[in-house]
């Protein structure tokens, strides 16, 4: 069966006065049905705008420049803002970072999620006032009748973010981008949403893209990672595969610099510098700056090696296939 995304080459540019600045540079990754991807990084990584991107989010002076996003087998790329507004929020959902790019700020939370129901002709009147409801329990929110009849200005950020998630996951859509949405709330409630998501892609097919910077989230979450740098994914594959066995000296990097029992007084390494904007991304391998491996041919192009079916890496120099 083939996967319900699958990105080529995508590219996304930016123009600007100093000239085009590319945010995301042909990238390529799938997402079967059913399958969680992480997607992880550093801030500025480009992880956002791959997201917008999937959507047809990017407003100018950005833009999609290339490749195909094929949703379900059709090329969501310069798709009529029409048909995308059919597809958004029925079979494909987004969690934004902040809740308020979601909520409607003078408008209560029953009022919302209902008429997200009835926009799609999914349900009406009392059914689609109990599904919200009931939504709203499946994310840990206390008394959701009572929330129901709030503004989002009554809620905690984190209680606005649940609510989020809760609109998103209403239609059982086919694919949920979340953009890091647990990073306000406290770790039992993301321990509860990320049950809660785990469980839908079981039950009903649904795909997840979640992006990150929290590995330890994507450890127990994900089927498979994809980690991202500079604007373009430098390795990806099997979630136990990645984090044991880094191939890209930017994984190992990362990986290193998480604490770990037993090591309480231990100076944590850390990558040096810091990852390049978009107008000094370098040529070649754009981690080569800052990587201790690098020479002479990390100025060329890096080739995609493939170390073990189903593991994608980016590099001249991979890292040696042992564990970690």
């Amino acid at each position: 069966m083939a996967p319900i995304l699958q990105v080529r080459d995508l590219t996304t540019v930016f123009q600007t006065d100093a000239g085009p600045l590319t945010a995301v540079d042909r990238v390529s990754f799938d997402v079967g049905r059913g399958e969680i991807l992480g997607l992880v990084g550093e801030s500025g990584s480009g992880k956002t705008v791959t997201g917008f991107s999937l959507l047809g989010l990017v407003d100018p002076p950005g833009r999609v420049a290339g490749g195909r996003v094929l949703f379900d087998g059709r090329d969501l790329v310069g798709l009529p803002e029409p048909e995308w507004r059919r597809l958004r929020g029925r079979r494909i959902a987004m969690v934004f970072q902040d809740p308020m790019m979601t909520l409607n700020p003078v408008l209560r939370i029953d009022t919302q999620m209902v008429e997200a129901l009835k926009a799609h002709g999914v349900a009406d009147g009392r059914d689609a006032w109990g599904r919200s409801r009931d939504a709203l329990g499946r994310v840990g929110i206390a008394a959701p009748e009572e929330r129901m009849r709030a503004y989002p200005h009554q809620l905690s950020g984190g209680m606005r973010q649940r609510v989020a998630i809760a609109i998103a996951l209403l239609h059982d859509p086919d694919l949920v981008i979340a953009d890091e949405p647990t990073t306000a709330l406290d770790v039992t409630i993301q321990g509860q949403i990320l049950y809660e998501v785990q469980g839908l892609c079981r039950r009903s097919g649904t795909a997840l893209l979640w992006i990150t910077h929290d590995l330890a989230v994507v450890a127990g979450l994900a089927d498979r990672i994809a980690v991202m740098y500079a604007g373009r994914i430098v390795e990806q594959g099997g979630v136990d595969d990645v984090l044991d066995r880094p191939g890209h000296h930017y994984t190992r990097g990362l990986l290193a610099s998480v604490p770990r029992p037993g090591r309480r007084w231990a100076r944590l390494p850390q990558i040096p510098g810091r990852i390049p904007s978009l107008g000094t991304v370098p040529s070649g391998c754009g981690f080569r700056t800052r990587c201790g491996r690098a020479d002479a041919a990390c100025e060329a192009e890096p080739p995609v090696v493939a170390p073990a079916p189903g593991r994608e890496v980016r590099c001249h120099h991979p890292v040696p296939d042992e564990p970690r």
